[in-house]
């Protein structure tokens, strides 16, 4: 789930903080800029794991910074393909379930990737399980006894498995016009985006597994991490 990125970098150092130690002073700089920031092709940014190299600091004409070239380690939230963690459900619709990890939330299973049959339940805002059945389509399915389904309620833990993730790069900007007139602009996309499957056995909510006691214990550590 974590990684390590090597990354270069010009890092200036405001002259309150000459009294501290370079390295310290240098890492709380990196932090402020790169904590909670997603780099494309790399991932989503947590924090500075170590200083590999930092040259001389020099004094640029017109400020009082020292500027220093850097190499340096960051932690990076980047799941591999196939991964298996464990998320807590955020919201659902009819195309997908988002989930979350309490400091990242960009993550969704598309109907696609949900065990077959399932229907979602416009009612209850959820989408439910029927194992074993042989109903195939979202009218058959939601004509079914309540009691009969599975249903991935928001806040539950689940078990998925990573597919795929997808960095968007929109470019900033007003909307743009075509022949005079203002095009509608579209919603931005998150920056950085996981895809997850639950289409196996062992994989989806811990309860359907492990039973409910275990869990809530699942649920408690990820809202802890």
């Amino acid at each position: 789930m974590f990684c390590l990125a090597v990354l270069k970098d010009t890092v200036a150092v405001h002259p309150t903080n000459f009294g501290a130690p370079v390295d310290d002073a240098l890492i709380a700089e990196i932090n402020k800029k790169y904590a909670n920031r997603v780099l494309h092709d790399v991932g989503l940014c947590i924090c500075v794991f170590d200083l590999s190299e930092a040259g001389e600091g020099k004094v640029r004409y017109g400020d009082g910074f020292l500027w220093y070239k850097v190499v340096f380690r960051l932690v990076v939230f980047r799941p591999f393909t196939s991964e298996v963690i464990l998320a807590k459900v955020k919201s659902s619709d009819e195309d997908s379930i988002r989930l979350t990890l309490g400091f990242f939330d960009d993550i969704y299973i598309p109907t696609a990737y949900l065990p077959q049959p399932t229907a979602f339940d416009p009612n209850e805002r959820a989408h439910f399980w029927l194992p074993d059945s042989t109903l195939t389509g979202a009218s058959a399915l939601l004509d079914t006894p309540v009691a009969e389904r599975m249903y991935i309620d928001q806040g539950e833990a689940l078990r998925v498995r990573v597919e795929a993730d997808e960095f968007c790069d929109d470019e900033p900007g007003p909307p743009r016009a075509a022949e005079g007139v203002t095009s509608r602009r579209e919603p931005t996309r998150p920056p950085y985006i996981v895809c997850c499957s639950i289409a196996e056995q062992g994989l989806g909510p811990v309860a359907w597994w492990n039973g409910s006691g275990q869990a809530d214990d699942g649920g408690d550590e990820i809202g802890e991490g």
